[in-house]
C-alpha cells in the first residue's frame, strides 16, 4: 500500500503535510470516525481526499454549495482523479446512468448535497457503491447553532443506517463546543477521534481602524503596502466602484463577485494570481479554491455577517506564516447602517409565507399540484411583480431552500457543459463527412476526459485560445455540433433554477418550520451583534476576544493587532516623557513635545495620567519633575 506522503507528492507536488493533515488521514485510514476542525487554509480537502486515494471504493462528500462541488470536481479532474456529482433535475434514467458511471468507471468521489441524500432513489442506490467512507464537508451546518445551518444537514444521521459499518469524516474550519456536539451527536459517530486546530495566527495581526473617510484611508494603506491583498465588500456594485477608484490612483487591481461569467472570474483570479492585478476587490464569492500563500493583506471594507466569516475570510492572509494583517475599515456610522440594512434584508416568518405563496402563483402551480421539473427563475422579476425588495426576497429563498421547501441554484456560478451523444465509430464517419470540424472534435477530446460517459464543464475562451480563434467562432462550432444532434451542448442562463419540493399547501408547509426559522433568524440576528461588538471594543486583544468566542480560553496577548499595538505606544510614551526628565531633572511639557516624537494630544494625556499616578508632579512655574 502507498503512503500518505507519495500520494501528496504525487497529486498535489508538496513534500509535507500542514500542522494535524497527517494526524487526520492516519486516523481515517484506520477506520476511526473523525472530527476535524482546521482554520481557513488547513488545507481540509487534503484530509479525506488522500485517504479516499489510498483505500477501495468510492468517497461520497456531502457538501452545501454547487459552486464548492464544481470547484472540488474540477480541481480533482485537473489532477487526473474521477469524480461525479447528481446535477439538479437529473432524471432517474439519469440518476441510474450516473450510479453505473460510479461502480463500473473506476470513480473514488461522488459529491452530493445534503438534500440531495434525502432522496429515496439516491439512498437505495448509495447501498450499492463501495463507499470508502463518508466526508461531512462544512460540517457546522449540522448545528443551529451554527453560522450556516442547514436542517438537511441535521438528517444526515441517514448515513449511518445507509452504510452501518462506512466511517465518516467531519470537516470544518469554524466551530464552537456546541457545534462540535452537535456534529457528534446528529452524526451518530462512535468513538470519535476530534482534532482541533488552535485559531491563534501568530503571524496574523486583526486591526479595526475607525475612519470617516474609508476610501481615503483604504488608498494610504495600499500607498504604504503594496502587497498582495483582498479587499472584501459586501455589494457587487462596489467592487466595480472601489476597483476603478484604486486604478484612478495607480494601483492595478480587478473585481471579483457572484454575477460574473465563468470566464470572467477566470479571468479576475488569474490576473490576481500572478500578480498583473495583485489587489482584488471582491464580496464573499470570492473564497473556495483560493490557494495564494503570499497574500498580506485582507481588508474588509465592509463589515462581515459574523465572527465565524470574518475569521474565514481574514485567514486568507499569511498562510505562508509571514507578518500579515486583516484590517477592518469602519465608522459607527458605517456599524449603525449595517446594522440597520441587515434588520430591513431579512425577513419575518409572514415575509417568508407571503412570498412563498407568491412563488406558487408567479409559476401558476394550482393547489396540491407538484411540478417535478425546474423553473427558470429572474429573481428582480418577481420583486418587481410583487413590490418586494430583492434583498428579502433572497434571503427569504435562501430560508425556504435551508428547510428544504425549495430547492435553487444560482446558474451564474455554471460553466457551459457538453456531451456526445453518438458512439465513438458514428462519430468517425462524421468527422469524415464534416472535415472542416476534425480540428476541433479532436481538441475538445483531448482536452476533455469522460465526454462520451457524462456532461462535462467546458471554457469556451480555452477552447477559443487553443484553437487560434474567437471565443464566439468556438460557440458557434458548438451550436453546429449540438443541431446536428453530435452533442448535447448547454450554456449557463443568466437567471437562477427553482424547485418546488412539496406540492402547494401555501402557509401549511412553511408553518412546519416556523419555530425553527424564527431560531434561525434569532441567532443570525446575535451573530451580527457579536461582530459589530468585536469591532466596537478596543479595550480587549482582537486576539483574545476570537479566541474566546471559539471557546479557546486563557489565550495571551498577540502583541500585533491594534489594541495590543496601541497598549504598546502607550506605555512607550509615559516611559520616554520618565526618562526625559529623569535625564533633564525639570522639563516643560513644551520641551517635551520638541523632543518626543508624540503628538502634541497624546503627550499631554500621558502628563496628566503621569501625575494621578503621581509618578511626576508640576511646578509653580509649569515645569516637571519626578516625585
Amino acid at each position: 500500500m502507498k503512503q500518505p506522503s507519495e500520494i501528496l507528492k504525487k497529486y498535489w507536488g508538496f513534500d509535507t503535510f500542514r500542522a494535524q493533515q497527517l494526524e487526520i488521514i492516519t486516523a481515517v485510514l484506520e477506520d476511526n470516525d473523525v472530527i476535524g476542525l482546521l482554520p481557513t487554509g488547513g488545507g481540509k480537502s487534503i484530509c479525506f481526499q488522500v485517504p479516499a486515494l489510498l483505500k477501495e471504493g468510492i468517497c461520497v462528500v456531502i457538501s452545501p454549495l454547487l459552486a464548492l462541488i464544481n470547484d472540488q470536481i474540477q480541481g480533482l479532474s485537473k489532477k487526473g482523479i474521477k469524480a461525479l456529482q447528481i446535477p439538479s433535475g437529473s432524471s432517474i434514467d439519469e440518476i441510474v446512468r450516473i450510479f453505473d458511471n460510479l461502480k463500473y468507471g473506476d470513480y473514488k468521489f461522488l459529491y452530493l448535497s445534503p438534500e440531495r441524500i434525502q432522496s429515496k432513489l439516491i439512498q437505495e442506490k448509495l447501498k450499492e457503491l463501495p463507499i470508502s467512507f463518508f466526508t461531512v464537508d462544512e460540517a457546522h451546518c449540522i448545528s443551529e447553532w451554527g453560522h450556516d445551518f442547514r436542517p438537511s444537514y441535521a438528517k444526515l444521521d441517514i448515513l449511518k443506517t445507509l452504510k452501518p459499518d462506512a466511517k465518516i469524516i467531519a470537516l470544518t474550519a469554524t466551530a464552537t463546543k456546541k457545534v462540535i456536539k452537535d456534529i457528534d451527536e446528529v452524526l451518530t459517530l462512535e468513538n470519535v477521534i476530534t482534532f482541533k486546530k488552535s485559531f491563534y495566527k501568530e503571524n496574523l495581526g486583526y486591526h479595526v481602524l475607525f475612519t470617516e473617510d474609508k476610501l481615503y484611508k483604504l488608498k494610504h494603506i495600499f500607498l504604504k503596502q503594496n502587497v498582495p491583498a483582498i479587499v472584501y465588500v459586501n455589494s457587487r456594485k462596489r467592487t466595480i466602484e472601489i476597483s476603478n477608484y484604486l486604478k484612478s490612483n495607480g494601483f492595478k487591481t480587478s473585481f471579483y463577485h457572484g454575477g460574473l461569467s465563468a470566464t470572467d472570474k477566470e479571468t479576475a483570479y488569474k490576473n490576481w494570481m500572478s500578480n498583473t492585478t495583485p489587489i482584488i476587490i471582491a464580496t464573499n464569492a470570492f473564497g473556495m479554491g483560493i490557494d495564494r500563500a503570499d497574500v498580506k493583506l485582507v481588508i474588509h471594507y465592509d463589515i462581515p455577517s459574523s465572527i465565524e466569516n470574518y475569521v474565514q475570510e481574514a485567514g486568507r492572509a499569511g498562510r505562508n506564516n509571514e507578518k500579515s494583517f486583516a484590517i477592518t475599515l469602519t465608522n459607527l456610522s458605517s456599524l449603525k447602517h449595517h446594522y440597520e440594512s441587515f434588520k430591513n434584508s431579512q425577513p419575518t416568518i409572514e415575509d417568508i409565507k407571503y412570498i412563498h405563496k407568491k412563488l406558487y402563483q408567479y409559476f401558476q402551480i394550482a393547489k396540491g399540484e407538484l411540478i417535478p421539473t425546474g423553473f427558470d427563475f429572474d429573481i428582480y422579476k418577481f420583486s418587481n411583480t410583487y413590490e418586494v425588495s430583492p434583498k428579502k426576497v433572497f434571503n427569504s429563498l435562501q430560508i425556504l431552500h435551508n428547510f428544504g421547501i425549495i430547492e435553487i441554484n444560482n446558474f451564474s456560478q455554471k460553466k457551459s457543459t457538453i456531451q456526445f451523444l453518438i458512439h465513438h465509430a458514428q462519430l468517425i464517419k462524421y468527422k469524415e463527412a464534416n472535415y472542416k470540424k476534425v480540428k476541433f472534435i479532436d481538441l475538445l477530446l483531448r482536452m476533455y476526459g469522460g465526454l462520451f460517459e457524462k456532461e462535462i464543464a467546458i471554457n469556451e475562451f480555452k477552447v477559443a485560445k487553443k484553437l487560434g480563434v474567437t471565443s464566439k467562432t468556438i460557440i458557434e462550432l458548438l451550436n453546429e455540433l449540438h443541431n446536428d444532434e453530435i452533442i448535447q451542448y448547454q450554456t449557463p442562463s443568466k437567471h437562477s433554477e427553482l424547485y418546488f419540493l412539496h406540492p402547494r399547501e401555501d402557509n401549511h408547509t412553511v408553518n412546519r418550520h416556523a419555530k425553527e426559522i424564527k431560531i434561525h433568524l434569532k441567532r443570525k440576528s446575535k451573530r451580527l451583534k457579536s461582530i459589530i461588538k468585536f469591532a466596537q471594543n478596543n479595550t480587549l486583544c482582537r486576539n483574545i476576544q476570537l479566541l474566546e468566542y471559539f471557546d479557546e480560553n486563557g489565550a495571551k496577548k498577540c502583541g500585533i493587532c491594534d489594541v495590543c499595538m496601541r497598549e504598546e505606544k502607550i506605555k512607550n510614551v509615559s516611559n520616554d516623557i520618565l526618562e526625559l526628565i529623569k535625564t533633564h531633572q525639570e522639563v516643560s511639557s513644551r520641551d517635551i513635545c520638541l523632543q518626543l516624537n508624540y503628538k502634541e494630544r497624546d503627550i499631554l494625556i500621558h502628563l496628566r495620567k503621569l501625575l494621578a499616578e503621581e509618578k511626576i508632579q508640576v511646578t509653580n512655574y509649569n515645569t516637571y519633575l519626578l516625585t
